[in-house]
């Protein structure tokens, strides 16, 4: 397949081959790539708005068994750093949020074995007492509690729910190659169980996000393949409300690999925008970026700006840190001629902006 073919069927507002995909992503232009992917956007969203969110990212714990080789946040539980977040802390990082005008709580942590059901439901409880949604538990942390406590997912997300959990994060897809996943993520879930636990989700009515990080040690194919096993599932049950990509971002303990520049984001994003045809929303990421990367990300497919991130602590451990107020978040999406509109966790309007 030429590049020409491969440009006239993203033209056209047809589906996507794999082929047609390799293509593009490595031949076109990156300017031919932002304006076929801003097309696309448009289709989706006509309207001149962009969107974000005001929430907090809280780790209960960065006690975890995994040992993710790219992960400069998780500590072995006899670390001098190790924690389980107390409920007083957390109290107070909730009423900080419903101040700031926050509407939801993203909550994940490690994989923690010293954390009963029990425990997690008392939090889901905690945070909902406040008035906060709950956008929590990953699929890694699900599959990880079911096989902990000999309970099915569908148990887990019951049990969560019937607590106060409103959606799912799209956290640790990481690369949904298991070949990948064995080299960097070994003691985590596969790509199986993570598609299954989304689809388990969606079945149930819970809405997720999707994610991937790339940049590391997969192949341009590995990242093709993880695109379009997220459409395919989007194809079954519709549940995925957005899809953030963003680069890896080596630490002092993690893999070392020279960190990605922000033309091979754009790229990554833009054939995002192209692939995931069924996919409502597509997030910048200026967490990793940066401001003005991610400002540029709007012309490049994406919709949405992403959260003030409050607060965030997975890439800060990095040694990546990047902080936006509301305000600021509004002034970069006014500057790119679209009009800001805060939403929450499933993307339903908040107010106007």
């Amino acid at each position: 397949m030429t590049l020409d073919e491969s440009i006239h069927i993203a033209e056209s507002d047809n589906r996507l081959s794999f082929k047609a995909a390799q293509v593009l992503y490595a031949e076109a232009d990156l300017l031919t790539l932002a304006q076929l992917a801003q097309a696309v956007r448009f289709r989706h969203n006509p309207e001149r708005l962009a969107t974000y969110a005001v929430d907090r990212n809280i780790n209960y714990t960065n006690i975890c068994t995994s040992g993710c080789r790219f992960c400069a946040f998780w500590r072995a539980k006899s670390h001098s750093e190790a924690y389980v977040l107390d409920d007083a802390t957390l109290a107070e990082k909730l009423e900080e949020t419903k101040a700031l005008g926050g509407t939801h709580i993203l909550f994940q942590g490690g994989l923690n074995p010293d954390l009963d059901m029990e425990w997690h439901e008392d939090r889901i409880r905690l945070i909902r007492s406040f008035g906060l949604n709950l956008h929590g538990y990953s699929p890694p942390e699900i599959i990880f509690l079911a096989k902990r406590f000999s309970l099915k997912v569908e148990q887990v997300l019951e049990r969560f729910v019937d607590a106060g959990l409103s959606s799912i994060p799209g956290g640790g897809a990481e690369i949904l190659v298991d070949r990948v996943r064995r080299m960097v993520s070994p003691g985590k879930a596969n790509s199986r169980e993570w598609l299954g636990v989304m689809s388990a989700a969606h079945k149930m009515g819970l809405r997720t996000t999707a994610t991937m990080m790339f940049g590391h040690v997969e192949t341009p194919t590995e990242r093709l393949i993880h695109l379009f096993r997220l459409r395919h599932l989007q194809d079954e049950t519709g549940g995925f409300t957005s899809f953030i990509p963003w680069p890896y971002q080596p630490g002092r303990e993690t893999v070392q690999v020279k960190t990605m520049g922000g033309t091979e984001y754009l790229r990554m994003l833009a054939l995002s925008r192209l692939v995931l045809d069924n996919f409502a929303h597509v997030q910048a990421s200026w967490v990793t970026q940066g401001a003005a990367i991610g400002q540029v990300a709007l012309a490049f497919g994406a919709d949405d700006l992403g959260s003030t991130m409050i607060e965030e602590n997975v890439v800060a451990a990095a040694g990546v840190s990047h902080r936006l107020t509301r305000r600021e978040m509004i002034r970069l999406i006014e500057k790119s001629s679209f009009q800001a509109r805060q939403r929450d966790a499933v993307y339903v309007a908040v107010g106007r902006v």
